[in-house]
């Protein structure tokens, strides 16, 4: 039998690059901004990290999200042509979802997670029955593209979230894949999966910034994000495939969260890796837009 080497944190920084695909593209980027297309309506949304010039000399969009003046949030849609209030279907491989322009400037789904999800399927293949867990699943794109590896925990806690997953499931015609939809805080739901000594072959972690839990729990990334990253690793072992992490919106590098993953990882085979993820631009001279940073623990 073949010894695998313990996981090590990979030194360089990886990038996960989102590309278009039928109903979503990034048409363009630049002074702060970026404008996307959500199948057939246009959208500009505020985007720091988009320093440059556009290359667009127009942007011609059903609507925009003007940000607020407080650096924490709040803003507000402003629209200059009909765009569905109640959303509208769109579609990545199998999965279907409703698009829909959220008081928090999102709409309802995160394009450049296309890779990861594609990623994390890969990562399945090979395994029949495949278990995964999916921390802060929001309205369960993710989690239907991995429930055609096997089941599935998507843990949420925000009750209007989960209720869109599970139309979002219905929109797909998947409802009948094997999917737990739980309303529960995520990490008081990893402890107790600890305790009852549950296992899982792939766990994808997608923490806020700030957060409540439906009892009034309060989340801090950088406070409780240690403690949840060791309860996620006690629910992997030497035969799981994947832990990934993504962070937004915080000043903090891939290469902390990476060190993170790798304390918490070194017993078990594999690889730690760290990097940005990013959406690249339609059309000629294509940048690629930072969105995101992760870390990841795959099985070699």
């Amino acid at each position: 039998m073949r010894c695998r080497a313990l996981a090590e944190l990979a030194p360089n920084p990886v990038v996960l690059a989102g590309e278009a695909w039928d109903d979503y593209g990034l048409l363009d980027s630049g002074h702060g901004r970026k404008l996307e297309r959500y199948g057939a309506y246009r959208f500009i949304r505020p985007e720091p990290q988009a320093m440059w010039a556009p290359r667009l000399p127009d942007w011609d969009a059903h609507g925009e999200f003007v940000p607020g003046s407080d650096e924490d949030g709040g803003g507000r849609w402003q629209f200059d042509k009909p765009v569905p209030r109640e959303g509208w279907p769109l579609a990545w491989n199998e999965v279907s979802f409703t698009a829909q322009c959220t008081p928090f400037r999102h709409l309802g789904f995160f394009p450049d997670m296309a890779p990861v999800w594609t990623w994390m399927r890969s990562m399945l293949g090979g395994i029949e029955d495949a278990t995964t867990l999916n921390l802060f699943g929001y309205t369960g794109v993710g989690t239907l593209a991995l429930s055609g590896s096997g089941p599935v925990a998507h843990v949420d806690a925000s009750k209007k979230s989960v209720a869109q997953a599970r139309e979002n499931a219905a929109l797909s015609g998947l409802s009948e894949r094997p999917v737990r939809w739980l309303v529960d805080d995520a990490a008081k739901f990893a402890a107790r999966e600890v305790r009852r000594e549950r296992r899982y072959d792939g766990i994808i972690l997608d923490p806020p910034k700030f957060g409540r839990g439906p009892g009034g729990e309060t989340w801090r990334l950088e406070d409780n994000l240690p403690a949840l990253v060791a309860d996620c690793r006690r629910l992997l072992d030497a035969e799981s495939r994947f832990l990934f992490l993504t962070v937004y919106a915080v000043r903090m590098s891939s290469l902390a969260i990476g060190g993170l993953l790798a304390e918490h990882f070194a017993d078990l085979p594999g690889t730690v890796e760290h990097g940005e993820l990013a959406v690249r631009e339609e059309g000629e001279g294509a940048r690629l837009l930072p969105t995101a940073i992760f870390a990841r623990w795959r099985a070699d």
